[in-house]
């Protein structure tokens, strides 16, 4: 024989019959082999797939959680500032275009806001109500980004586009882009 160890045409046909149904039923047991071991890799990448599946939703309730909690009602609703604190990364920045520059307003400054406008003698907590809908959320692993909706008495105000981390301590709101729609 050669050296890849298969005969060539001329030497299966001087063998023996017997020789030739004894290789016959190695190349089905290796070929049923072949398919066990391949069935057992599709079952774990399933069992994978499904965990992270499993994982990825777990995620998504904790984002939409977050969003809940943070953000409708940590920065519009109840303006919580606290709830803003524990939700917000501490380096979270509004980007926004300012002529061809990029701005940049960063959570510290938000949060000074919302404290002093709740300071004023006319402060109106409805001023800042807004019904907030989430329209779409992504996750990729530890990043993940969601597009949202505030309306304001039934008009559609901001279109908002927040990003996400998972950290240390569990996911944060990172940043934030928006869209100001007219009257």
């Amino acid at each position: 024989m050669r050296m890849n160890d298969r005969p060539s045409v001329s030497e299966i046909s001087n063998e023996h019959p017997s020789e030739t149904v004894a290789r016959g039923h190695a190349a089905r047991r290796a070929g049923k082999l072949l398919v066990a071991a391949a069935l057992v890799a599709i079952g774990a990448f399933g069992v994978v797939y499904v965990d992270a599946a499993d994982e990825t939703k777990k995620d998504e309730a904790s984002i939409r959680a977050l969003v809940e909690r943070a953000y409708f009602n940590g920065a519009f609703n109840d303006l919580d500032t606290e709830a803003m604190k524990r939700g917000f990364h501490e380096d979270f920045a509004i980007f926004y275009p300012q002529g061809n520059d990029l701005g940049r307003y960063e959570i510290a400054t938000w949060i000074e806001g919302i404290e002093s406008r709740k300071k004023a003698a006319e402060f109106d907590a409805s001023d800042s109500a807004f019904e907030g809908k989430i329209l779409s959320l992504d996750v990729t692993g530890g990043a993940a980004s969601a597009k949202i909706e505030l309306r304001q008495d039934g008009i559609l105000v901001y279109t908002d586009y927040l990003s996400f981390l998972r950290f240390e301590d569990g996911w944060k709101i990172a940043a934030k882009v928006y869209h100001k729609h007219t009257k």
